[in-house]
């Protein structure tokens, strides 16, 4: 799992042939196959793609000797993280917003979110971007890597998978409000141990532990998601920013929550949000290589 964490700190996403990619097709030809406006084929849908993906996981996992299932763990680690993509794109984005270049920065949001960049001027995409970083810490690397210190690499997959499906179908449109109903709750449970893990680590590492708690405990219920409103919340007390407000996608707009006590924020927040990203994600791919190697001890015995 280390040598897969680091393999994305250096090259980032495989930037051909990308396996999560690879889900993503197909799960679109199973939506294909199972789709009907109801939350049982949901759920059949769902069902499907994790068993799929949890026997992939248990097949690589049973790989002969020693050596084999080493490699694929790495190599299967690295493929389903993406913080440091995460984090170098919100520096871009920075970089491009200082620039005043408001059309490149309009490209590189939806890399980002899902939010209409048209609808966004400059301080609208900063906040956009930091709020993504803030989530994506969490889906894009605490997640996988709890799930893979708990279950090897079929968590690695099955995550990554969860974590596709309610990118893919869980919305509250009138295509997926039924269908995409089980992936996203599925997305809710796997996350709740992993959001609530993001934002202790933002406590302890972000440089203001009472605010960051305080802010958290305040603000993060009154978010729409159960965890995305844990690690927004603490990545605003951390960096002492306001975050939440309008909130414009291209299905419509919704008035979030206010997360926060301090100024909206800028590039600089920006930039400092991509960097405790960046010590998020290291200090957590630590802790659950050392999970691992200690469950690991434990069933040996």
């Amino acid at each position: 799992m280390l040598v897969g964490f680091v393999a994305d700190r250096v090259l980032g996403d495989p930037a051909r042939c990308h396996p999560v990619a690879g889900l993503g097709r197909a799960a679109a030809a199973a939506e294909r196959l199972t789709y009907r406006d109801s939350r049982v084929a949901g759920a059949v849908f769902t069902t499907m793609c994790l068993g799929a993906a949890w026997g992939g996981g248990v097949a690589l996992r049973s790989l002969p000797g020693r050596i084999a299932p080493m490699l694929a763990t790495a190599v299967v680690t690295w493929s389903v993280l993406g913080g440091t993509t995460l984090a170098r794109v919100g520096e871009e984005m920075a970089d491009t917003l200082d620039a005043d270049d408001i059309a490149t920065a309009r490209q590189l949001l939806p890399s980002l979110c899902g939010r209409d960049p048209e609808a966004l001027d400059g301080a609208g995409m900063a906040r956009a971007a930091l709020e993504s970083i803030a989530e994506n810490t969490a889906d894009a690397t605490v997640g996988p890597l709890f799930w893979g210190a708990v279950a090897g690499i079929p968590g690695l997959i099955a995550y990554r998978t969860v974590n596709t499906l309610d990118a893919m179908v869980g919305y509250r449109n009138t295509r997926y409000r039924r269908f995409g109903w089980a992936s996203a709750r599925l997305d809710d449970l796997a996350n709740l141990a992993p959001a609530r893990l993001t934002g202790i680590v933002v406590a302890v590492i972000g440089g203001a532990p009472g605010r960051t708690v305080r802010v958290w405990r305040r603000d993060a219920g009154g978010h729409p998601s159960p965890n995305a409103g844990v690690v927004e919340a603490s990545f605003a007390g951390a960096l002492g920013v306001t975050l939440g407000g309008r909130t414009e996608y291209p299905h419509g707009v919704e008035e979030r929550p206010r997360l926060g006590d301090g100024p909206v924020p800028a590039t600089a927040q920006l930039r400092a949000a991509a960097r405790l990203s960046r010590r998020v994600q290291a200090v957590t791919a630590l802790g659950a290589a050392a999970t691992a190697w200690a469950l690991s001890r434990r069933s040996v015995r």
